[in-house]
């Protein structure tokens, strides 16, 4: 058993390692925030997957929900990050339409959060300050009529706005988006009086691109996932066709920003040729 003064010295070496560690990675992360200043080309629309909330708490012996919790206190800071770097649209999935077949009570919190988010953001000095404009993109006719109030009070305050595009998926799936992109071009077809027959003959790639859900905001260039997990699991397929993609090996919640500025070099040292 160690004495007093022994288990003292070992406490204050251990405090002694990480501060040295905190300042190692505030240098390395001021290295690589001016790299990513000087480096150039820096995305025009930003994609997110927030993946891992859930096996962040589970590692961290914590209780799905605060994962979620977490998770979303670190989109608010994320967005910081993009707004400092002036990323002009960042689309965020929060929510897919294959998630609706989890635990209730579970779905129950992810759209209380999603209510207290779209809340806050929308009295959120940094919203109207930068003149971000957000969108709740995605399937959301099954939420709750307080859930769709606060989104619809969000969108309203900020649609006027011509700065940061913030889109966020909820209810989303890429295969949907397309679906309802192909269903209402016929529609607005019928109702200029054109028959099936020649809507289908002279259907093209851009009439379904004009019926996305994100036809104001350029398709993406660069989608980061979290998580490790390395697909894209329906997240905006039509937009991503020549988007360059980067997996990242950290729980959405333990995303951090030395982690964010990591992807973007990454993307900053990238060709794309889009399939010249």
């Amino acid at each position: 058993m160690k004495s007093k003064p022994a288990a003292a010295a070992v406490r204050t070496l251990q405090k002694t390692r990480s501060a040295a560690r905190g300042a190692l990675l505030w240098g390395y992360e001021q290295r690589l925030a001016r790299e990513v200043a000087q480096g150039g080309k820096l995305p025009r629309h930003l994609g997110l997957i927030l993946d891992g909330n859930r096996r962040y708490a589970k590692a961290g012996g914590m209780g799905r929900e605060m994962g979620h919790s977490f998770g979303a206190d670190k989109a608010h800071e994320v967005l910081q990050w993009c707004l400092e770097l002036g990323i002009g649209a960042v689309t965020i999935w929060v929510l897919s339409t294959d998630n609706s077949s989890r635990d209730p009570q579970e779905i129950a919190h992810i759209l209380s959060l999603l209510e207290r988010e779209a809340l806050n953001l929308s009295t959120d000095p940094r919203i109207h300050a930068n003149r971000v404009k957000v969108r709740a993109i995605g399937q959301h006719a099954n939420f709750p009529e307080h859930v769709l109030d606060a989104l619809r009070e969000l969108e309203e305050k900020t649609a006027h706005y011509d700065g940061m595009r913030l889109n966020i998926a909820v209810g989303y799936g890429g295969r949907e988006e397309i679906v309802d992109a192909v269903k209402l071009h016929l529609e607005t077809q019928a109702a200029a009086g054109v028959s099936l027959e020649q809507a289908t003959a002279e259907l093209t790639p851009d009439h379904i691109s004009a019926h996305l859900y994100t036809t104001d905001t350029p398709d993406p260039d660069f989608i980061i996932r979290t998580s490790g997990e390395i697909r894209l699991s329906g997240f905006m397929l039509w937009q991503s066709v020549y988007s360059e993609y980067y997996f990242c090996d950290v729980y959405w919640p333990g995303f951090r920003r030395v982690d964010f500025l990591r992807a973007l070099r990454d993307f900053q040292g990238r060709d794309r040729r889009f399939g010249k």
